[in-house]
């Protein structure tokens, strides 16, 4: 018998049909054709091409690997203000106001000499630093005063009180015990482009003070009394009156615009004395 090319296509299609599962309808059609016209298909020749791509059972492909995901990076230690006292007077952040007194008998035990001045051993190489900086910068920083003691600082009161009276005094000038001058961590500085304005509010507007309000902060000070935080520290504006606490925590501060160490380090401040 010769076989019919459309009943190969047909038995092609059947084949594929039944492999892939396509529900009861194409078995019964299967059935159906095969029981009608059995004996048709008894001399068929044809082979049907298996095609493994058609009838692959698409469920059991294989998933493409997945590129593992990049670990988070760990995020930055937050800055640490607890890392040193603020009431101990030989720690870098001792804080010295009208709220918070020195004792009266303190000295610091690594003076040493800075220009005209002593200040603390672990202060100096920055007071020395930002001079030589300042200089570079056709600046000329002037040290002019560091470390007072107890008398010392009562000696200064009196005579800023005689000559300008007790209001003005209380405004510039700390009482002895209050002074920051005897951390060892304060500095003063004169003028030496406008010696005119050395302990006088104009001070800020001469290239030094303008030069010391920019780049103090670079060198561990802080300009610790301006026109923005009299209210805090209690006093008139001072920019010739730096304090150093260290690089790292005027970097931190100069980063999150804190404007006095108060603030930075949670420390209670004002105008007034106790009492």
């Amino acid at each position: 018998m010769t076989p019919r090319p459309w009943r190969s296509v047909v038995l092609a299609v059947v084949v594929v049909i039944g492999v892939l599962g396509v529900g009861g309808a194409a078995t019964g059609l299967w059935i159906e054709l095969a029981g009608n016209d059995a004996t048709r298909f008894q001399g068929l020749t044809e082979v049907v091409p298996w095609d493994e791509a058609l009838v692959a059972p698409t469920h059991l492909a294989q998933p493409s690997a997945t590129p593992a995901a990049e670990p988070a990076p760990a995020p930055e230690p937050a800055f640490d203000l607890a890392q040193h006292s603020t009431s101990d007077p030989a720690s870098p952040w001792v804080i010295v106001n009208k709220q918070h007194p020195i004792a009266q008998d303190h000295e610091p035990a690594d003076l040493v000499d800075v220009g005209r001045a002593r200040v603390r051993a672990v202060a100096a190489p920055d007071v020395t630093a930002m001079v030589d900086a300042a200089q570079q910068a056709g600046v000329r920083l002037v040290v002019r005063s560091g470390y007072r003691s107890y008398v010392e600082q009562a000696g200064a009161r009196a005579e800023i009180e005689a000559r300008r009276g007790f209001a003005h005094a209380e405004r510039y000038s700390a009482r002895p015990g209050f002074s920051e001058h005897q951390t060892g961590l304060a500095v003063d500085f004169d003028s030496g482009s406008d010696p005119a304005c050395n302990l006088q509010t104009c001070f800020a507007r001469t290239a030094e003070g303008v030069w010391l309000a920019q780049h103090g902060w670079e060198f561990g000070f802080v300009v610790r009394y301006t026109e923005q935080n009299t209210a805090v520290t209690g006093y008139a504006p001072e920019g010739w009156h730096l304090r150093w606490v260290g690089r790292d925590l005027t970097a931190w501060m100069h980063e999150q615009g804190t404007g006095s160490l108060e603030e930075a380090l949670g420390v209670a401040g004002g105008a007034e004395y106790p009492g």
